[in-house]
């Protein structure tokens, strides 16, 4: 609801939100002044950014449709963000009809917006809640209701791990959702690499700390990579967003590490 500035309560008017940053990314209508501002500057930094966000929406789709097939029904979407088209219940039902999702996520507007779009969805809901602390995430009412950790589950970290600081200890929030995980349950992630364009992301950092949030901490593939310890890649592994099991020859950009953001699946063993 909104307060006296005609925001949501609980929105910082002096911040950029992640969330809305996205969303104004893909082109959506939920987002502020302030973050189109950031986008902005990001654009100035690196011109195909709004490229790279809709190519890291296109791979949540692929895995989505990927998990479905791989006889996946039920989704943790952590760090969901704000609505647009595409999302993981709209492309998980349309695959398989009674497919339940929960979202995650800690962003006034984002939790608002996903209430309302979720009010008449028996099988989708949103908890407001960080996932720097998963074991208030895993034993929420609502996903204890939705979710039986009896069957696999898949939980999906969709550029949400670059906004965890080493200090939250990343590796250690992937490892407590992984222990509550069933046998032949999935991580599908995909995150911020430094690696092949170390200035580019030294400055998109610079802007994350400060103008939004949350900041942002890129990583190198091998860390990216230790993110999976317990699961499974499946091919082609850890891969630039456009490379994971792309639609369509065409798909595949001349020079993919341009998009600097990796992408993998991998179903948990033992």
């Amino acid at each position: 609801m909104p307060d006296g500035d005609g925001l949501p309560r609980g929105v910082d008017p002096g911040k950029a939100s992640v969330a809305r940053m996205y969303d104004a990314m893909l082109g959506g209508e939920h987002n502020f002044a302030i973050d189109r501002e950031a986008v902005a500057a990001f654009t100035a930094i690196d011109p195909q950014v709004r490229t790279l966000a809709r190519a890291n929406r296109a791979f949540l789709g692929r895995a989505v449709r990927f998990l479905v097939d791989a006889g996946v029904r039920q989704f943790i979407d952590l760090g969901s963000g704000i609505p647009t088209q595409g999302n993981v219940h709209e492309v998980a039902q349309a695959a398989s009809p009674g497919a339940r999702v929960v979202y995650v996520d800690n962003d006034p507007v984002a939790v608002a917006h996903s209430e309302a779009l979720l009010a008449d969805n028996p099988d989708a809901l949103i908890v407001a809640a960080d996932i720097r602390k998963p074991a208030e995430v895993l034993s929420s009412p609502q996903v204890r209701a939705l979710i039986d950790f009896e069957q696999p589950v898949a939980v999906l970290m969709i550029t949400i791990l670059h906004f965890v600081s080493p200090q939250e200890d990343p590796a250690g929030i992937v490892a407590a959702f992984r222990d509550a995980l069933p046998a032949g349950s999935w991580l599908a992630l995909t995150h911020a690499t430094d690696e092949d364009r170390p200035d580019t992301a030294a400055a998109v950092g610079q802007l994350y700390r400060d103008r939004a949030t949350s900041p942002v901490t890129p990583r190198s593939r091998d860390e990216i990579k230790s993110l999976f310890d317990g699961f499974e890649l499946v091919e082609p592994g850890l891969a630039y967003v456009p490379l994971w099991r792309p639609d369509r020859p065409e798909d595949v950009p001349d020079n993919p590490s341009q998009y600097w953001v990796y992408a993998g699946v991998g179903r948990k063993s033992g």
